[in-house]
C-alpha cells in the first residue's frame, strides 16, 4: 500500500465515504502514469476508492481490492466510476489494474495532494501560535536485497495530523529535503521543533522568511554556539518552568530556563533556553540527569514558560510515534508481470524435507553399529525381559504379557530356560584362534 494513503489511517472519527469525495477534488493536478490509450478508469475515481477503502479499515492491496468489489452501487457511482448507459452497471476495476496504477503513483504528488487535504479537513486551531514538529522515519520492511531502506520526512502538527511528507533520496539525507517538504505547508503563525540534525542556518533563515518561528537543540553538531550557551550563568537565572510527574513506572522532574542573548550566531535568534530533566527508574532506583539548550526566534514574553515546556515535549510525539507506513510495503518501482507462467512446483503440497540433528545430538536417528562380536544364538522360544520393568515380558513376535502368564512358576520350572552356547563360543567370544602364517620359503 502507497504511504501516503496511510496517512488517512490515522485520521479520528474518519467518514470512508464524503472524506472520499472531499479529496478527489485535491487529486486533479496529480500527473498520471498511464499511457493515453487503454485508459477506462479517472485517476481521481481509482486513487479515491482506494482512500475510501483506507478510511473504512483496509490495511492492504488485496483489502482495498475486496472492499471496492464488495462496494454498492451507489456508492460506486459516487466514487466516479464510469457507468453504463444502456443498463445503468457500474463497471469495478480489476485488482491488477488498481494494483499498476497505485505502485506507478508519484509518491511526493501524492503526499502532497493527502498533505492538503488532511490540513483542510483539520479542525481550526485556536487563536495563538500552533506547534509542528519534522522528523525523519525510515520505513520498515522497505529494505531489500537490491534497494536500500526508504526515509521520509514528515510534518505534523502536535495534535497527531500528518501534513506533509516527502520521500528522502538514497544518497542524501534529510536537510535538502526539509525546505521543500514546508513548501507545501501554510506557516503562518506556527512555531516549527526538530532535532539537532536540522539547526542549520539556511533553516533558520526560510523560517523566518516564511514567518514562522522555530525552536532549535543545540548540539555538538555546532561547537561553537553550544560553548557560547553553555556559559551563560543558568545557576543565577530564575526558573521559568516546573514539571514533575510520575509514568511509566518512573518519575520525571522538567525545569525550563529561559535568557534573553543579542548576540547568538544563528538567524534571528532572540532567546536561549535550558532544559534539565531528572529521570529517577523506581524499580531500580537510577538517576538520570540531562541538560539540553535550545535556541528560538520568540521575542520575551512571546510565549510562557508552559508553552515552550509543552511545545519541546510535545516534540517526542513524533520521535517516539512509529513510521508513517508502519507495515510492509510496495517499493515504488515496476511490479512483475502477474500473467507470468507460475513455476513448477506452484500449487503443489509441501513435500517433507530432511531435518539435521540439533547440535550435540547428532546420532539421535541414526542405527547404532552392529557390533563385531556374534551374538549368542537365541531360542525361538525365549521371552524378552523388559530392560524398566523385570516383571514385564515379551515374546519374540508378539505385545508385551506379564512374565507369569509365559513361564508359570512352579517348583519344577526353572525361572529362565537354560541356554547352551554353542561349540566354539566362550563368554561370547571365539575360542578359535587363526593359525600363524606359513613361514616356509620357496626354494
Amino acid at each position: 500500500m502507497p504511504c501516503g494513503l496511510d496517512q488517512l489511517a490515522l485520521l479520528s472519527s474518519p467518514a470512508p465515504l464524503p472524506d472520499a469525495v472531499a479529496l478527489s477534488g485535491f487529486l486533479d493536478l496529480m500527473p498520471d502514469p498511464r499511457g493515453l490509450r487503454g485508459r477506462r478508469y479517472l485517476l481521481s475515481a481509482l486513487v479515491t476508492a482506494a482512500a475510501a477503502s483506507v478510511l473504512a479499515g483496509a490495511r492492504s492491496l488485496t483489502a482495498i481490492s475486496e472492499w471496492i468489489a464488495d462496494a454498492p452501487v451507489w456508492a460506486c457511482r459516487a466514487l466516479g466510476f464510469p457507468v453504463n448507459p444502456l443498463t445503468g452497471a457500474v463497471s469495478v476495476p480489476h485488482p491488477h489494474t488498481l494494483r499498476r496504477l497505485l505502485v506507478q503513483l508519484d509518491g511526493d504528488a501524492l503526499d502532497q495532494a493527502i498533505g492538503a487535504f488532511l490540513t483542510a479537513r483539520a479542525t481550526p486551531a485556536p487563536a495563538g501560535l500552533r506547534a509542528i514538529a519534522v522528523d525523519g522515519k525510515v520505513l520498515r520492511g522497505s529494505r531489500t536485497a537490491t534497494v536500500p531502506a526508504v526515509t521520509l520526512l514528515a510534518a505534523m502538527d502536535h495534535a497527531g495530523s500528518v501534513l506533509a511528507q516527502r520521500q528522502v533520496a538514497d544518497k542524501s539525507n534529510e536537510i535538502p529535503a526539509f525546505a521543500p517538504l514546508l513548501d507545501t505547508v501554510d506557516l503562518s503563525c506556527t512555531v516549527i521543533t526538530a532535532d539537532a540534525l536540522h539547526t542549520q542556518h539556511a533553516h533558520g533563515t526560510y523560517l523566518r522568511t516564511r514567518g514562522a518561528h522555530y525552536i532549535a537543540v543545540v548540539k555538538a553538531n555546532h561547537p561553537g554556539l553550544l560553548d557560547r550557551i553553555r556559559r551563560l550563568p543558568w545557576q543565577e537565572i530564575g526558573l521559568d518552568h516546573y514539571e514533575r510527574t510520575r509514568a511509566h513506572h518512573r518519575q520525571e522532574i522538567r525545569r525550563l530556563k529561559t535568557a534573553t542573548f543579542a548576540h547568538i550566531d544563528y538567524p534571528d535568534a532572540k532567546q536561549a533556553l535550558q532544559v534539565v530533566r531528572w529521570t529517577r527508574n523506581l524499580s531500580t532506583g537510577k538517576l538520570t540527569i540531562e541538560r539540553v539548550y535550545l535556541i528560538t526566534s520568540l521575542p520575551p514574553g512571546a510565549a510562557t514558560g508552559t508553552q515552550l515546556a509543552a511545545w519541546i515535549k510535545g516534540h517526542w510525539k513524533i520521535e517516539k510515534s512509529s513510521p508513517p507506513c508502519p507495515r510492509p510495503h510496495l517499493p515504488r518501482g515496476r511490479l512483475q508481470n502477474p500473467h507470468r507462467p507460475p513455476a513448477p512446483d506452484h500449487g503443489r503440497a509441501p513435500q517433507p524435507r530432511h531435518r539435521h540433528p540439533p547440535p550435540g545430538r547428532t546420532d539421535q536417528h541414526r542405527s547404532r553399529p552392529t557390533s563385531r562380536c556374534p551374538r549368542l544364538p537365541q531360542a525361538p522360544d525365549r521371552p524378552r525381559t523388559h530392560r524398566m520393568n523385570p516383571d514385564r515380558t515379551r515374546s519374540c513376535n508378539g505385545p508385551w504379557v506379564p512374565a507369569t502368564d509365559l513361564f508359570p512358576l512352579s517348583r519344577t520350572t526353572p525361572l529362565l530356560p537354560s541356554i547352551r552356547a554353542p561349540s566354539g563360543f566362550v563368554n561370547g567370544h571365539s575360542s578359535q584362534r587363526s593359525s600363524p602364517p606359513s613361514t616356509r620359503t620357496r626354494r
